[in-house]
């Protein structure tokens, strides 16, 4: 029988979502234009209207204990992450590095 992994946090699963968890954290202010624009590019799949219906749902179970809860953009841009398919994940989590690389933060992007 084979054991299965268990993860605390969602991001847990993927090394990149974790790196990019992590940056977000340690460089907040370097990546709030980013997150906005991900928060934007997100309402033009979905909308704005259903992206604040999530939030509405979701906020009032948001302790506030989490690092990003203090910041309106990243609650809302993790708490996106967390629900949007994988492959946009993933492609988020690229242009936060890429974002970072180009204004001279030294990231190396974790391989899976």
């Amino acid at each position: 029988m084979t054991e299965q992994k268990q993860y605390k946090r969602w991001y847990d699963y993927d090394p990149l979502l974790l790196q990019v968890v992590e940056l977000l954290r340690d460089y907040p202010e370097e990546l709030k234009s980013q997150a906005e624009i991900f928060l934007k590019k997100v309402e033009e799949r979905v909308s704005k209207e259903a992206i604040d219906r999530f939030y509405s749902v979701v906020k009032p179970m948001i302790k506030g204990n989490r690092w990003y809860d203090k910041d309106p953009v990243l609650s809302l841009t993790v708490e996106l992450l967390r629900v949007v398919p994988r492959d946009i994940q993933r492609q988020a989590a690229n242009n936060f590095i890429s974002i970072l690389q180009e204004r001279g933060v030294k990231v190396e992007k974790v391989e899976q």
